[in-house]
């Protein structure tokens, strides 16, 4: 009986020193980090770039634009990469009403022309095409040599 009174006691103790129903707790949301693929931040433009035939395709965060001699320029807006693994996806329909599908894959790529290295394979399927390439971010390609990795140059410290 004793312990019984000795826990209601110690119980009675601690409500009276929780905050009220009345004080609201405070939380802060946690931003999820961008969506990265060998080091690649997604969220940031990303272009894929192929040979023979001469193609390249833009993810600039709205849209994705495809490039080619032929048939000229195709676009499609930019959904949210579907990351999985080692694995990145964009899907969605093209200007012309074809299905396109943009797949990144963690995987060191070389375009075949040049002596420069890429962090992702891309796969680009428009309806029945499907080509091959390569893929970094937009700034790395701009800044990259003739040879080496495509790498972006590192930010200085803020």
């Amino acid at each position: 009986m004793r312990l019984l009174a000795l826990a209601a006691l110690s119980s009675l103790s601690l409500v009276s020193c929780s905050p009220s129903g009345d004080t609201e707790i405070e939380t802060s949301e946690v931003a999820a980090p961008p969506p990265t693929l060998a080091g690649v931040d997604l969220s940031q433009p990303v272009r894929a770039l192929g040979t023979e035939p001469f193609w390249s395709l833009e993810l600039n965060g709205t849209d994705m634009i495809y490039t080619s001699p032929e048939p000229g320029e195709l676009r499609a807006p930019q959904p949210a990469a579907v990351v999985q693994g080692t694995v990145a996806m964009f899907e969605a329909t093209a200007s012309d009403g074809q299905p396109m599908k943009v797949t990144l894959t963690a995987t060191e790529c070389s375009d075949g022309m040049s002596d420069r290295t890429y962090p992702l394979t891309a796969i680009v399927e428009l309806g029945e095409r499907t080509l091959t390439g390569c893929a970094a971010s937009t700034a790395a390609i701009m800044s990259a040599g003739e040879s080496g990795p495509v790498v972006a140059a590192p930010q200085p410290a803020g």
